[in-house]
This record gives structure tokens, C-alpha cells and sequence, in this order.
């Protein structure tokens, strides 16, 4: 059973280059329901839940910052339509029919994605639920992510994480060195994003690292996030590390991807270190 609906040529051009539309089946899935929802909420550990007050800006510097909705997961599910949080289920490959549903989308995916990034690896899923006018924060992702919407719209901005006036590379490195996802904002990179109204049935990519912010319509939002990630996204994280310290030395390295020998030499080092067990 097909669940997606691909492009093979839009995604040849543009996958990890820029955001493009796919088209899916899940809107009606029964894995995707409230109640069913309630109970993966109740099952997945503690930590893999993570929910909050939905209204909250565009630019939260500090995610820390974000204001709790008083109820419990299985409670904020149950009232998503009149609660005004954001929820997201993490990991939700380890309920054993998600995994299931993970696999058959990403087997479609990578009968596309192996030419272009090879060696998909580390399967991952999360489920948004969130309420009518709820906003993630403007923020980026380390995964190859495909976004599913089942149910309601939801309002994408996007921003092209190769222009290095919008995201630099010490927010690279701030961000690949787990001191944060969300990022500060500018009102004038507005005129140049790009623009998505998604709607259940519509899925949509995200390159890794293209920063981003969500706001949902008028109507209850759930979805079905799957991503993965490639040998190249190992090495691109360990260079910005590297980077990340030798700048906390009071020296500025040249961007990742500037000096290809160079990056190749510190990345096999690197790598020899921690086989070694000379560094983490």
C-alpha cells in the first residue's frame, strides 16, 4: 500500500536544496485520531512528551522560556480545541504501529532519497498537536524531515539556511554544539521566505537546518513528522563542532564547506580520536 505521493524529478532537484510539496494518504488514518492519540501520549515515556502554552511568539530566544498549560499530556489531547498548547510526541517509533507506518514511508522516500544523500539511518518520528493559532518558535532541525498534515492547516515560513546573512555559522554552531534550536529573528526576512499553507492530505520537506517557524489556522492541527538522517549529516555536525570550539579559543575558523581539505582533515582526525577514545 502506497501512503505518499512523490515527484521523482522535483525531488531529484530540490531535496536538501529547498522546501517542495508531497501528497500523502494519511488523513484518515486511524493512528491519527484523538483518542488514539490520548494513548500513545499515556504509553511513551515521560521524557518523550513534550507540551506547552501555545501562544507564544514568533522569536523565543531561550526554549527554556516557553510557559506550561497547566494540565497533563492526556489532558491537553482531549482538549487541544480549546486548551491553546502545542504538543509534540517524540520518538513515537516505539509504539510498535507507528514504527510500522514510519517504515512503509520512509521505504518510499528512499526509493528517491538514495541517489541523492545514501545511507538513510536513525528513523525517527514525532506527532504535533496543537490548537487553533498555536506557534512553534522560529528554530531549526538537525533530520532530513518530510512533515505530514492530517488534519486542519497549518502555515509554514521558511527561510533559506544557506544564506549566511539569515542564519550564520556561529548559530551553526551554537545549535550543533546543544546549546539551543530557536534563533533570533528579523521581520524583514518576511519579504523573501518561503510561503506554505498546508492542509491535511499535503505533506512538506524541510532541508536540514532551513530555519523555520509554524502557525497553525483555525481548526485543531495534527501532524506526522518523519525524518532520518545520512552519514553527511554526521560529519557536517562533528565540523561545526570543531569549529564551535576552536572559536570559544578566541580564533575564527573559515566556514564549514570553504576549505574542503581542511574539512576532510580535521573530520578524519576526528574520527581517528574518538576510535582511539581521545575525544567524544
Amino acid at each position: 500500500m502506497s501512503h505518499l505521493s512523490i515527484d521523482a524529478a522535483e525531488f531529484a532537484a530540490k531535496f536538501s536544496r529547498e522546501p517542495f510539496l508531497i501528497g500523502h494518504a494519511l488523513a484518515e488514518h486511524p493512528l491519527f485520531q484523538l483518542d488514539r492519540l490520548v494513548k500513545l501520549c499515556g504509553d511513551l515515556p515521560a521524557e518523550n512528551v513534550e507540551y506547552n502554552a501555545g501562544e507564544v511568539p514568533v522569536h523565543l530566544p531561550d526554549h527554556g522560556l516557553t510557559p506550561a498549560n497547566g494540565l497533563s499530556p492526556e489532558e491537553t489531547v482531549r482538549r487541544i480545541a480549546e486548551c491553546r498548547s502545542w504538543l509534540v510526541m517524540k520518538y513515537v517509533e516505539a509504539d510498535p504501529e507507528y514504527a510500522a507506518l514510519l517504515e512503509e514511508c520512509l521505504a518510499e522516500v528512499r526509493e528517491h532519497s538514495e541517489a541523492v544523500a545514501p545511507g538513510m539511518t536513525r528513523p525517527q518520528a514525532f506527532i504535533f498537536v496543537t490548537s487553533p493559532g498555536s506557534v512553534t518558535p522560529y528554530h531549526i532541525d538537525p533530520e532530513h524531515n518530510f512533515l505530514l498534515q492530517v488534519r486542519g492547516p497549518k502555515h509554514v515560513r521558511m527561510f533559506d539556511g544557506r544564506d549566511r546573512s539569515i542564519l550564520s555559522e556561529e548559530n551553526l554552531e551554537h545549535f550543533y554544539s546543544d546549546r539551543g534550536r530557536n534563533l533570533p529573528f528579523d521581520d524583514a526576512w518576511e519579504e523573501g521566505c518561503w510561503k506554505y499553507t498546508l492542509q491535511p492530505g499535503q505533506g512538506l520537506h524541510f532541508p536540514v537546518t532551513y530555519p523555520h517557524y509554524v502557525q497553525n489556522g483555525d481548526e485543531v492541527s495534527v501532524s506526522f513528522s518523519i525524518t532520518f538522517r545520512t552519514p553527511d549529516l554526521d560529519r557536517r555536525r562533528g565540523l561545526y563542532q570543531i569549529n564551535d570550539a576552536i572559536r570559544r579559543r578566541g580564533k575564527t575558523p573559515p566556514p564549514v564547506g570553504s576549505r574542503p581539505v581542511r574539512d576532510a582533515l580535521r573530520w578524519n582526525l576526528r574520527r581517528v580520536g574518538r576510535k582511539l577514545g581521545l575525544g567524544k
